[in-house]
Parts: C-alpha cells; sequence; structure tokens
C-alpha cells in the first residue's frame, strides 16, 4: 500500500504544480496587461475554464490508464505520464495500441499469464477458471474516471466553443485605436521584429490584415519638454494604403499619417499629461516596415 501511494505521489504532485503555473500564468498576464484592459472578463474565463477542463480531462484519463496499467502488470506511472502529457487523444491511442492484455498469476509458480490462458506456459500448471463476474469487473475497473474524463472533456469543449463564437462575433473586444483601453486585435501580423527597451520601441514586419493596430505604452514625464520621435520606413505601399500613428491619452487622441515619412517625425507633446499615453501604429495595407519610436 505504501509503494502505490509513494508511485501516485509524484503525479499528483505534478498535477498540482501545472495548475499553479496556470494560475501563475494568468496572473502574471493580468499584471503585465493592466488587467484585462478593453476586454470582456467572459473571454479569459472561457479561456481560464477551457484550460482547467483540458487538464482535468487529462487528469482523469491518466488515472484510469493508471489504474489499467496496474491490473496488467505494466508501469502504471510511466503510461500516465505518457497520455498526460500527450494529450488524452494520442495519449490514449498509443495506450490502447501498446497494451498488454490482463495478466494473472500463477498460482504454482508466480509467473504471470494471460487470464484466458488454461495452463501457465513456465511451468505447465493447469489454471481453473474463475467465475465470469471476474472478468467482467476486470474489463469495466475505475469507471469513474474514464466517465469523469468524458464529462470533463464536454465541458472543455463547450468553453473552447463560446471562447471562438464570442472572438470571431468580436463581443466585448475592443478594437477602437481612439480608445484609452488596450486596443485587441482579430486579425493576423507577420512580424520580424519587436521590442520596447529603455523608452524605446521598434517594430519590424512584413504584412498585417488591414486595420490591425500595433501598441506600446509609453511614458511621458515632462510633456511640455519632451518630443515624441518616430523614425518609420514602409518598403511597400500599394494604392490606398496607410500607416497612421496614433497617440491616446484619456480623452485625448492624436492621429498623424506617416506613410511617407521623409525624415524623423518629431511631435510636441504638450498636448498631454504627464503619465502613460499609448503609442500605435495602424496597419492599413503598408508592407515591409521598420520603425523606431522613441520620448525624448
Amino acid at each position: 500500500m505504501k509503494d502505490i501511494k509513494k508511485s501516485k505521489f509524484p503525479l499528483f504532485t505534478g498535477i498540482f504544480v501545472i495548475l499553479l503555473l496556470i494560475f501563475l500564468r494568468f496572473g502574471l498576464y493580468f499584471l503585465k496587461s493592466d488587467g484585462f484592459s478593453g476586454l470582456s472578463m467572459a473571454l479569459p474565463l472561457l479561456l481560464l475554464f477551457f484550460l482547467l477542463f483540458a487538464l482535468c480531462t487529462s487528469a482523469f484519463f491518466a488515472a484510469w490508464v493508471y489504474q489499467d496499467c496496474e491490473s496488467r502488470g505494466e508501469d502504471p506511472v510511466l503510461w500516465a505520464v505518457v497520455v498526460f502529457a500527450a494529450t488524452p487523444f494520442i495519449g490514449l491511442l498509443i495506450y490502447f495500441l501498446r497494451r498488454s492484455e490482463i495478466k494473472t498469476t500463477c498460482p504454482a509458480c508466480g509467473q504471470r499469464i494471460s487470464v484466458k490462458a488454461k495452463y501457465c506456459q513456465e511451468c505447465g500448471t493447469c489454471i481453473e477458471k474463475e467465475d465470469d463476474r471476474v472478468m467482467v469487473k476486470q474489463g469495466t475497473h475505475h469507471l469513474k474516471f474514464m466517465i469523469a474524463g468524458i464529462v470533463s472533456m464536454v465541458f472543455m469543449l463547450v468553453c473552447l466553443t463560446g471562447f471562438i463564437v464570442s472572438a470571431a462575433s468580436g463581443k466585448g473586444i475592443n478594437t477602437n485605436a481612439a480608445s484609452n483601453d488596450r486596443v485587441w486585435n482579430l486579425g493576423t501580423i507577420s512580424m520580424n521584429y519587436s521590442a520596447y527597451l529603455n523608452d524605446f520601441w521598434k517594430l519590424d514586419f512584413k504584412s498585417a490584415s488591414d486595420g490591425f493596430v500595433k501598441e506600446q505604452s509609453m511614458t511621458i514625464t515632462d510633456a511640455e519638454a519632451q518630443l515624441l520621435y518616430a523614425d518609420i520606413s514602409c518598403g511597400t505601399v500599394p494604392d490606398g494604403a496607410t500607416l497612421i500613428l496614433w497617440l491616446v491619452q484619456g480623452d485625448t487622441a492624436e492621429t498623424i499619417d506617416v506613410t511617407n515619412l521623409s525624415g524623423t517625425l518629431k511631435y510636441p507633446l504638450d498636448e498631454f499629461e504627464n503619465g502613460k499615453v499609448y503609442v500605435r501604429l495602424q496597419i492599413n495595407g503598408v508592407e515591409d516596415t521598420v520603425s523606431e519610436i522613441y520620448i525624448r
């Protein structure tokens, strides 16, 4: 009994650590992104519950595999880890393709033999068959884990469907570049490089969905004296394509067309107050763009 508890301890510890890492990841993202500003709480909650139910699904199926392996004389911890790590779908498929038949112990020599065997392959002892009810019990052991795994999987799919539908509809997602909340994009961007270090924002991208907004939060320390500097070069500008620079702070929103800058833009910040300001680039069809933006 003690050996079984010891073998299960690493598995339960691993599950607890993964749960802790998921909550920690959400907590760090919450702090880094000023809470989920510009996003309805329903979306991150749906995503969080999807991850939790996905984890529960893997854990329940791994627990069933653990018990099944014990009845077949295989390494239960190894296969439970395989099923848990490889997702239940792939893990269970691998397990069902590789698992051995249920075995019992020869009463004469102790050799592991098939429950269907009439004679022991090692010593030749005739094996007396047990009641068929034993076979049924062995074939349907620990159904509670399998049922719990299926229920968790259903809830996981419901949360995923709700998240996809909500995200696709755009409900609860701020896409307004003039908003003082964080902007979330429903499109895609092909990125080469993006970094923000020492109040210096460098963005290099190939292309993006029409209207895609890339933003960076910067800080104004002396609005009367400081300027916003922008070195921006658009390599490919199709007809009608533009690149718009937004500066947003509270109810103040300024826009500058930076599609065809001939030199470094020097924009005064005296209309703003000291503190955080959103600096955004709204991409409307331009491609192969390199930008360097900073406040001095």
